[in-house]
């Protein structure tokens, strides 16, 4: 999707530094968006503890073998 934004100059510099491999502000921006969905992916997961209900029975450490 082609789109046109105003970035901060600061702001992408300083991520330039966090971000070596990466040589242009589009593979930036891919980064940072990926980094967001998978950091709120996690946050949803962390949201979950303690609601999830297991079957007496459940043997997590069977499942690994």
């Amino acid at each position: 999707m082609r789109t046109n934004v105003v970035l901060n100059d600061e702001l992408v510099e300083a991520a330039f530094k966090y971000a070596k491999p990466v040589k242009t502000k589009r593979e930036l921006i891919e980064v940072a968006l990926k980094e967001f969905v998978d950091v709120r992916k996690r946050k949803n997961i962390r949201e979950l503890r303690g609601k999830i209900k297991f079957r007496d029975n459940y043997d997590h450490k069977a499942l690994r073998k």
